[in-house]
């Protein structure tokens, strides 16, 4: 059976195809169009996932979109007739849109599946499709949950899913047994923990549904002193987890911004403007909403055990990506084993949707793995040595084809000497984070590596942590974590005995000033609170850069290397060689490395660069 999932029209659209329960494919359109959380139809997606498995639409079982449109369009009129006459403009803007496409958007889907489908035929020289596939829908909380529950590796678990909002729902808790999902209940919109994090995110000047992740990086230059104002005048935070926002400070649910003059005039200042300077202020209410985070995940999770009796816990939705609340959650013990679908936004819910009709509407079996059935997110596109030297011949690129014996030992003497190597690898990662094949790499006990990686590479803000990827069998000698974290999804301390203490001048810094201390052995990877978002790497999921990383420790003693996603600020992670290429000469990385070509900076052709290339990515 294949069934062919889809998310799109929002942000981060994204197809994926499941085959007899297994996802075989799966990638973000951006990676494609190279548009940062393109929305549009995912139609080069899609291509991609049917002509890896060399298959045709026509040999589909079925197509599902991941949400039921008019019940988005239901909470978008019942909102604005609540809050009206205000939110007037916005309601227009939204109604322009979807009475032109998203409203009728099942014909829209027919539409551009029709023309994929004829595009595909008419380069293969074959008829056209006569009938499309069934054509399903499933609910945007359901598909989160399916891409949460049905690639664990348990055969049962308490299912936890909380976002901005989908449809109604902005929180929903299952029960996942074998083939099913039960739901529990639900919290709607617009009280919406992900909203709540979202208006702090904008508050803060950074772009919503993109800069959450740089809240979250924020918040450890700071001290909570603004906890009591959240809990007292903006969240209503029950015993069991369960909340309510007072609406009357926030304008997400009626108008074009996150928050009013109200929240405002309760922390005593308008919102930051993008790109200018972040004050100890912005440090503190990124600390406190990051605490008032963790508290809600945390006693929800709590009162979802108590009510489930589960051992096991499954995350999705886009809070399951905060990786520090998920390693508040691993510290506190609630659950024995915790599973994070590492593509918990809307992308991801391209895998829910297909998991839904196989085992909800087909009702077919499900296979559980030991592992998991995400096969390390390794699910995107590969290029052969071959096709990357024939792109590098048509450039006249200077390269090296060497063996893999040789060339991860060379490689581990260049990060030894403190070079940056783009690192290009097998198939492509599916979801938002680099996992070793298409990644920027680093000597972690680098004490210059962190601003070096910032501000020449990916040319972004300097207060931006970096990751440690680590070999599986070393994690617990580096970090305090005694478990798997192949998906770079929990932040644990950096190991004692690898940390040093900060004399009392060190302990008066504040704020940025905190980034000068070198607070371990591995000051890279260190973040200000001692912590790391942690990727441990083993020699099944990921063999080449499994043996990269243990040439590395033959040659140091040191089994972590710095891995952060290869591209630029703005720019959505490299897909192609061509991608790689393009970003490595644009920036000052040292090193790329194709599969087995190695490329030196230094012995390249001088390509004429655009001054203002960087326009092209729209600042995140």
């Amino acid at each position: 059976m294949r069934i062919l999932g889809i998310s799109a029209y929002f942000h981060d659209s994204a197809a994926a195809l499941v085959v007899n329960g297994m996802t075989k494919a799966a990638a973000q359109e951006e990676r494609f169009s190279r548009k940062k959380h393109d929305a549009g139809f995912p139609r080069q997606s899609m291509r991609f996932c049917l002509e890896s498995q060399g298959v045709t639409l026509e040999d589909c079982d079925a197509v599902v979109y991941y949400e039921k449109p008019l019940l988005t369009f239901e909470r978008l009129l019942e909102t604005y007739l609540g809050a009206a006459p205000r939110g007037g403009r916005s309601f227009v803007a939204a109604m322009q849109v979807w009475l032109k496409e998203k409203l009728f958007l099942k014909a829209e889907l027919k539409k551009q599946l029709r023309a994929v489908a004829d595009e595909m035929a008419a380069e293969t020289c074959k008829p056209r499709l006569t009938e499309l596939p069934k054509l399903l829908f499933s609910e945007h909380h359901l598909s989160h949950a399916g891409a949460a529950f049905f690639p664990s590796p348990f055969k049962s678990a308490a299912v936890l899913c909380m976002d901005g909002v989908g449809e109604w729902v902005t929180t929903s808790a299952w029960t996942g047994t074998g083939e099913k999902l039960k739901p529990l209940w639900e919290i709607n919109f617009p009280h919406s923990l992900g909203l709540l994090y979202s208006a702090f995110t904008s508050y803060c000047g950074f772009k919503v549904n993109s800069g959450e992740y740089k809240l979250m990086g924020l918040a450890p230059y700071g001290e909570p002193r603004f906890v009591d104002e959240i809990k007292n005048h903006l969240i209503d935070i029950k015993q069991d987890g369960t909340f309510r926002l007072d609406l009357s400070y926030f304008k997400f649910h009626r108008g074009f911004r996150m928050t009013g003059r109200k929240f405002h005039k309760l922390f005593g200042r308008p919102p930051r403007k993008g790109e200018t300077e972040l004050s100890q202020f912005h440090m503190d209410i990124a600390a406190s909403i990051q605490e008032v985070t963790e508290e809600i995940v945390v006693k929800i999770a709590r009162s979802l055990q108590k009510e489930t009796g589960a051992r096991n816990l499954c995350l999705a939705g886009g809070v399951a990506l905060n990786c520090v609340a998920n390693g508040k959650l691993l510290k506190e013990g609630i659950f024995e084993r915790i599973w994070i679908q590492p593509a918990s936004g809307d992308a991801g819910s391209a895998i829910g949707a297909a998991l839904i009709a196989e085992h909800h509407y087909f009702q077919q079996d499900r296979n559980v793995y030991s592992e998991d059935g995400m096969q390390g997110t390794y699910l995107g596109p590969k290029f052969s040595n071959h096709e990357i030297a024939s792109y590098l011949n048509k450039i006249n690129a200077s390269y090296q084809f060497i063996s893999d014996t040789d060339l991860f030992s060379y490689l581990a003497v260049l990060l030894n000497q403190g070079k940056v190597i783009g690192w290009f690898n097998g198939a492509m990662e599916f979801g938002p984070r680099s996992l070793g094949a298409r990644s920027i790499l680093g000597d972690p006990r680098n004490s210059e590596m962190q601003s070096t990686m910032n501000l020449k590479i990916k040319y972004r803000e300097s207060f931006r942590p970096f990751a440690p990827s680590v070999l599986e069998e070393e994690v617990s000698n580096q970090f305090d974590l005694h478990l798997k974290s192949p998906y770079m999804l929990l932040v644990a301390p950096v190991k004692k005995d690898l940390c040093r203490s900060m004399n009392a001048e060190e302990r008066q810094l504040f704020g940025i000033d905190k980034l000068k201390i070198s607070r371990s052995t591995l000051p890279a990877i260190t973040h200000v609170d001692y912590s790391a978002r942690v990727q441990t790497v083993n020699s099944q999921t990921n063999p080449r850069y499994y043996n990269l990383i243990k040439s590395f420790q033959r040659l140091t003693g040191c089994p972590t290397v710095v891995n952060t996603s290869f591209n630029v600020r703005g720019e959505p992670i490299v897909c192609t060689p061509q991608d790689a290429y393009r970003c490595f000469m644009r920036t000052e990385m040292d090193v790329l490395v194709l599969e087995n070509h190695l490329l030196l900076k230094d012995q390249q052709p001088k390509a004429e660069q655009k001054e203002n290339w960087m326009q092209e990515f729209e600042l995140d």
